[in-house]
Protein backbone atom coordinates (compact mmCIF):
# COMPACT_ATOMS: atom_id res chain seq x y z
CA UNK A 1 0.00 0.00 0.00
CA UNK A 2 1.88 3.74 -0.81
CA UNK A 3 -0.22 6.11 1.05
CA UNK A 4 -2.31 6.28 4.25
CA UNK A 5 -4.46 9.28 5.71
CA UNK A 6 -4.83 9.11 9.42
CA UNK A 7 -7.43 11.38 10.81
CA UNK A 8 -7.69 11.38 14.81
CA UNK A 9 -10.23 12.40 17.58
CA UNK A 10 -10.81 16.16 18.62
CA UNK A 11 -14.49 16.70 18.94
CA UNK A 12 -16.54 18.94 16.58
CA UNK A 13 -14.24 21.41 16.71
CA UNK A 14 -11.65 18.54 15.52
CA UNK A 15 -14.58 17.89 12.54
CA UNK A 16 -14.12 21.62 11.44
CA UNK A 17 -10.32 21.82 11.53
CA UNK A 18 -9.64 18.70 10.19
CA UNK A 19 -12.04 19.70 7.13
CA UNK A 20 -10.84 23.05 7.00
CA UNK A 21 -7.09 21.73 6.90
CA UNK A 22 -7.80 18.87 4.22
CA UNK A 23 -9.83 21.87 1.96
CA UNK A 24 -6.69 24.06 2.51
CA UNK A 25 -4.25 21.28 1.56
CA UNK A 26 -6.70 20.39 -1.78
CA UNK A 27 -7.02 24.23 -2.78
CA UNK A 28 -3.19 24.01 -2.74
CA UNK A 29 -2.73 20.95 -5.25
CA UNK A 30 -2.33 18.34 -2.15
CA UNK A 31 -5.39 16.21 -2.87
CA UNK A 32 -4.54 13.78 0.35
CA UNK A 33 -8.05 12.50 0.38
CA UNK A 34 -7.28 10.29 -2.44
CA UNK A 35 -5.25 8.31 0.18
CA UNK A 36 -5.41 4.58 -0.35
CA UNK A 37 -6.22 3.79 2.94
CA UNK A 38 -8.31 6.63 5.15
CA UNK A 39 -8.42 5.84 9.17
CA UNK A 40 -10.76 7.60 11.28
CA UNK A 41 -11.17 7.53 14.88
CA UNK A 42 -13.68 9.50 16.64
CA UNK A 43 -14.26 12.89 15.08
CA UNK A 44 -11.59 11.38 12.50
CA UNK A 45 -14.40 8.91 11.89
CA UNK A 46 -16.87 11.51 10.86
CA UNK A 47 -14.20 13.07 8.99
CA UNK A 48 -12.97 9.91 7.00
CA UNK A 49 -16.51 8.89 6.06
CA UNK A 50 -17.31 12.37 4.63
CA UNK A 51 -14.49 12.76 2.21
CA UNK A 52 -15.18 8.53 1.16
CA UNK A 53 -18.93 10.17 0.32
CA UNK A 54 -18.10 11.85 -2.91
CA UNK A 55 -19.25 15.09 -1.41
CA UNK A 56 -16.57 17.72 -2.80
CA UNK A 57 -14.54 18.71 -0.50
CA UNK A 58 -15.49 22.11 -0.37
CA UNK A 59 -19.00 21.34 0.38
CA UNK A 60 -18.19 19.78 3.18
CA UNK A 61 -16.05 22.53 4.64
CA UNK A 62 -18.65 24.94 3.83
CA UNK A 63 -20.98 23.07 6.08
CA UNK A 64 -18.90 24.26 8.86
CA UNK A 65 -19.20 27.67 8.35
CA UNK A 66 -23.05 27.35 8.66
CA UNK A 67 -24.42 28.05 11.91
CA UNK A 68 -24.94 24.74 14.21
CA UNK A 69 -27.81 23.34 14.25
CA UNK A 70 -28.84 19.81 14.93
CA UNK A 71 -26.01 19.46 17.76
CA UNK A 72 -26.66 18.04 21.22
CA UNK A 73 -24.84 20.74 23.91
CA UNK A 74 -21.83 18.99 25.53
CA UNK A 75 -19.05 19.89 27.50
CA UNK A 76 -16.11 17.64 27.74
CA UNK A 77 -15.06 18.69 31.58
CA UNK A 78 -12.41 18.24 34.01
CA UNK A 79 -14.71 16.27 36.07
CA UNK A 80 -15.41 13.62 33.11
CA UNK A 81 -11.93 13.68 32.05
CA UNK A 82 -10.40 12.96 35.81
CA UNK A 83 -13.03 9.81 36.19
CA UNK A 84 -11.70 8.76 32.61
CA UNK A 85 -8.17 9.21 33.75
CA UNK A 86 -9.13 7.48 36.89
CA UNK A 87 -10.72 4.83 35.42
CA UNK A 88 -8.15 4.25 33.01
CA UNK A 89 -4.68 4.47 34.64
CA UNK A 90 -5.14 2.37 37.73
CA UNK A 91 -3.97 -0.63 35.54
CA UNK A 92 -0.98 -0.97 33.51
CA UNK A 93 -3.02 -3.59 31.60
CA UNK A 94 -3.84 -1.00 28.44
CA UNK A 95 -7.05 -3.60 27.79
CA UNK A 96 -8.29 -4.12 31.35
CA UNK A 97 -8.08 0.01 31.60
CA UNK A 98 -10.50 0.51 28.62
CA UNK A 99 -12.79 -2.09 30.24
CA UNK A 100 -12.70 -0.02 33.19
CA UNK A 101 -13.45 3.00 30.89
CA UNK A 102 -16.23 1.34 29.36
CA UNK A 103 -17.69 0.59 32.59
CA UNK A 104 -17.28 4.13 33.41
CA UNK A 105 -18.87 4.93 30.10
CA UNK A 106 -22.18 2.82 30.64
CA UNK A 107 -23.01 3.50 34.07
CA UNK A 108 -23.30 7.07 33.09
CA UNK A 109 -26.09 9.57 32.54
CA UNK A 110 -25.92 10.99 29.33
CA UNK A 111 -28.68 11.52 26.15
CA UNK A 112 -30.25 8.44 24.76
CA UNK A 113 -28.86 6.60 21.76
CA UNK A 114 -31.45 7.26 19.83
CA UNK A 115 -30.87 11.03 19.93
CA UNK A 116 -27.33 10.79 19.47
CA UNK A 117 -27.91 8.46 16.81
CA UNK A 118 -29.68 10.47 14.93
CA UNK A 119 -27.20 13.79 14.99
CA UNK A 120 -24.49 11.13 13.99
CA UNK A 121 -26.78 10.40 10.77
CA UNK A 122 -27.25 13.78 10.07
CA UNK A 123 -23.72 14.73 9.64
CA UNK A 124 -22.71 12.11 7.14
CA UNK A 125 -23.91 12.74 3.05
CA UNK A 126 -24.48 8.62 2.96
CA UNK A 127 -25.33 5.86 5.25
CA UNK A 128 -23.89 3.46 3.01
CA UNK A 129 -19.86 2.45 3.83
CA UNK A 130 -18.06 3.95 0.44
CA UNK A 131 -16.13 1.73 -2.00
CA UNK A 132 -12.62 2.81 -1.01
CA UNK A 133 -11.39 1.64 1.79
CA UNK A 134 -12.37 3.01 4.68
CA UNK A 135 -11.45 1.70 8.73
CA UNK A 136 -13.71 3.26 11.72
CA UNK A 137 -11.83 2.32 15.08
CA UNK A 138 -13.99 1.57 18.86
CA UNK A 139 -13.77 0.21 21.67
CA UNK A 140 -16.10 -2.62 23.19
CA UNK A 141 -17.47 -1.27 26.62
CA UNK A 142 -17.21 -4.45 28.27
CA UNK A 143 -14.40 -6.33 27.34
CA UNK A 144 -12.21 -3.48 26.29
CA UNK A 145 -11.44 -5.26 23.18
CA UNK A 146 -9.81 -2.68 20.38
CA UNK A 147 -12.49 -3.46 18.00
CA UNK A 148 -12.16 -1.92 13.72
CA UNK A 149 -14.96 -2.02 11.43
CA UNK A 150 -15.08 -1.58 7.77
CA UNK A 151 -17.29 -2.39 5.13
CA UNK A 152 -16.84 -6.12 5.60
CA UNK A 153 -17.99 -5.68 9.33
CA UNK A 154 -22.10 -6.59 8.69
CA UNK A 155 -22.16 -2.97 10.77
CA UNK A 156 -24.01 0.37 9.47
CA UNK A 157 -21.82 3.06 8.80
CA UNK A 158 -23.23 5.33 10.98
CA UNK A 159 -23.10 2.86 14.21
CA UNK A 160 -19.89 2.58 13.53
CA UNK A 161 -19.21 6.25 13.18
CA UNK A 162 -21.05 6.67 16.43
CA UNK A 163 -19.41 4.42 18.20
CA UNK A 164 -16.09 5.77 16.97
CA UNK A 165 -17.66 9.27 18.44
CA UNK A 166 -19.35 7.74 21.74
CA UNK A 167 -17.12 9.85 24.25
CA UNK A 168 -17.09 8.05 27.48
CA UNK A 169 -18.99 10.04 30.06
CA UNK A 170 -20.42 12.33 27.88
CA UNK A 171 -22.34 10.38 24.85
CA UNK A 172 -23.77 7.14 25.51
CA UNK A 173 -22.30 3.74 24.23
CA UNK A 174 -23.60 2.65 20.97
CA UNK A 175 -25.36 -1.20 21.01
CA UNK A 176 -24.86 -3.12 17.83
CA UNK A 177 -25.74 -6.31 18.16
CA UNK A 178 -25.11 -7.68 21.53
CA UNK A 179 -22.19 -5.55 22.40
CA UNK A 180 -21.71 -1.76 23.52
CA UNK A 181 -19.39 -0.08 22.01
CA UNK A 182 -17.45 3.46 23.11
CA UNK A 183 -15.03 5.63 21.65
CA UNK A 184 -11.98 4.75 19.62
CA UNK A 185 -9.94 7.23 21.02
CA UNK A 186 -9.67 5.15 24.12
CA UNK A 187 -7.24 3.16 22.87
CA UNK A 188 -5.34 5.70 20.63
CA UNK A 189 -6.06 9.08 19.68
CA UNK A 190 -5.53 8.53 16.45
CA UNK A 191 -4.24 4.78 16.07
CA UNK A 192 -1.66 5.29 13.56
CA UNK A 193 0.06 1.83 13.68
CA UNK A 194 -2.96 1.14 11.39
CA UNK A 195 -1.17 2.34 8.57
CA UNK A 196 1.66 -0.49 9.16
CA UNK A 197 1.47 -1.19 5.77
CA UNK A 198 1.65 2.15 4.16
CA UNK A 199 5.06 3.36 3.08
CA UNK A 200 3.43 7.23 3.31
CA UNK A 201 1.55 8.25 6.17
CA UNK A 202 -0.22 11.38 7.00
CA UNK A 203 -1.27 11.70 10.35
CA UNK A 204 -3.84 14.78 11.08
CA UNK A 205 -4.22 15.06 14.76
CA UNK A 206 -6.71 17.60 16.63
CA UNK A 207 -4.98 16.19 19.60
CA UNK A 208 -2.41 14.23 20.40
CA UNK A 209 -2.25 13.77 24.44
CA UNK A 210 -2.41 10.14 26.20
CA UNK A 211 -3.13 9.05 29.93
CA UNK A 212 -2.52 5.69 31.61
CA UNK A 213 -1.33 2.66 29.17
CA UNK A 214 -2.27 4.27 26.07
CA UNK A 215 0.23 3.87 23.64
CA UNK A 216 1.33 7.71 22.34
CA UNK A 217 0.81 8.79 19.05
CA UNK A 218 4.75 9.52 19.09
CA UNK A 219 5.66 6.37 19.65
CA UNK A 220 3.07 4.90 16.84
CA UNK A 221 4.80 7.00 14.70
CA UNK A 222 8.64 6.21 15.80
CA UNK A 223 7.12 2.36 15.35
CA UNK A 224 6.18 3.38 11.37
CA UNK A 225 9.28 5.37 10.53
CA UNK A 226 11.66 2.13 12.29
CA UNK A 227 9.27 -0.22 9.77
CA UNK A 228 10.38 2.23 6.77
CA UNK A 229 7.53 4.22 6.71
CA UNK A 230 7.50 8.21 5.59
CA UNK A 231 5.20 9.86 7.91
CA UNK A 232 4.27 13.45 8.55
CA UNK A 233 1.95 14.67 11.68
CA UNK A 234 0.03 17.45 11.58
CA UNK A 235 -1.34 19.45 14.83
CA UNK A 236 -2.87 22.35 15.54
CA UNK A 237 -0.94 25.86 15.30
CA UNK A 238 -1.34 28.15 18.24
CA UNK A 239 -3.98 30.00 15.88
CA UNK A 240 -6.27 26.95 15.31
CA UNK A 241 -5.26 25.74 19.75
CA UNK A 242 -6.77 29.36 20.10
CA UNK A 243 -9.69 28.99 17.66
CA UNK A 244 -10.83 25.37 19.30
CA UNK A 245 -10.80 26.64 22.50
CA UNK A 246 -11.14 24.61 25.59
CA UNK A 247 -14.16 23.01 25.10
CA UNK A 248 -13.78 20.63 22.07
CA UNK A 249 -17.18 19.60 21.95
CA UNK A 250 -18.40 22.88 21.35
CA UNK A 251 -20.32 23.45 18.27
CA UNK A 252 -20.42 27.62 18.38
CA UNK A 253 -16.36 26.74 18.18
CA UNK A 254 -16.79 25.08 14.50
CA UNK A 255 -16.64 27.49 12.05
CA UNK A 256 -13.87 29.30 13.80
CA UNK A 257 -11.60 25.98 14.24
CA UNK A 258 -12.61 25.08 10.28
CA UNK A 259 -10.85 28.32 9.12
CA UNK A 260 -7.97 27.82 11.69
CA UNK A 261 -7.56 24.85 9.74
CA UNK A 262 -7.64 26.49 6.52
CA UNK A 263 -5.35 29.07 6.81
CA UNK A 264 -2.69 26.06 8.51
CA UNK A 265 -2.92 24.39 5.47
CA UNK A 266 -0.66 26.86 3.82
CA UNK A 267 2.52 26.70 6.50
CA UNK A 268 2.50 22.43 6.11
CA UNK A 269 1.44 22.66 2.47
CA UNK A 270 4.91 22.49 1.07
CA UNK A 271 5.98 19.44 3.68
CA UNK A 272 2.93 17.52 2.94
CA UNK A 273 3.36 17.90 -0.35
CA UNK A 274 6.90 16.33 -0.21
CA UNK A 275 5.79 12.97 1.60
CA UNK A 276 2.46 12.69 -0.91
CA UNK A 277 4.16 13.32 -4.52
Amino acid sequence: MERALMLGGGGVTGVAWELGLLAGLAERGVPVTEADLVVGTSAGSVVGAQVCSGVPLEQLYEAQLAPPSGELAARLGLAVLARMMWAGARTRDAVRARARIGAMAVAARTPSEASRRAVIEARLPTAQWPARRLLVTAVDASSGEFVVFDNDSAVSLVDAVGASCAVPGVWPPVTIGARRYVDGGMRSVVNADLAADARRVLVIAPTSGAFGPMPRLSAQVAGLRAAGSRVVVVTPDAAARKAIGRNVLDPARRAGSARAGRTQAAVVADEVAALWA
